[in-house]
């Protein structure tokens, strides 16, 4: 018994010597938005924005275009930010009310923020904050939990 005991506990210490326990790079899985973006705003029923000449240091992580059970086209960018935080561009048809529900729950009105000389709404969720406006067909609220700072820096880059 003692000798299986041995046996048993060789055979782990080779496993645990020999299979990787864990990657000490960076876990974030940074995604190419490029095609997705050229493709939604062939779709889209309103000019979509994406951010240019953002740093290397904005890691985009998660992209989409699609429509709600309402009709609705929603598009959608993700990042990872300079300072480690969250930030998404959210675009849709839907009102600002409804996306800012969808976006920012608990959402209260926070205050203003120029971007562009152009006047963005400010607003403080349960968890997330965001800016937000409505250009024509398009509501576009910029939201996460990275710092209003950051916030008006990714809307500041939006470009068609």
């Amino acid at each position: 018994m003692v000798l299986s005991m041995l046996a048993v506990m060789g055979v782990a210490v080779v496993a645990y010597v020999t299979i990787p326990h864990s990657s000490k790079g960076d876990p974030v899985k940074v995604v190419d938005y490029s095609a997705a973006f050229a493709s939604a705003k062939r779709a889209a029923p309103y000019p979509l924005l994406a951010p240019q000449g953002l740093s290397d240091k904005w890691r985009a992580t998660s992209v989409s275009y699609q429509t709600d059970a309402d009709g609705h086209a929603g598009w959608h960018l993700g990042f990872v930010t300079p300072d480690g935080k969250y930030a998404s561009v959210e675009q849709s048809d839907a009102s600002q009310t409804d996306l800012l529900k969808q976006v920012v729950s608990g959402y209260a009105p926070d205050g203003r923020s120029t971007i562009g000389g152009q006047p963005w709404a400010r607003y403080q969720g349960d968890h997330y904050r965001s800016v937000a406006e409505t250009s024509g067909k398009a509501t576009t609220v910029v939201a996460g939990s990275a710092s209003y700072d950051e916030l008006d820096q990714l809307a500041a880059a939006l470009q068609p």
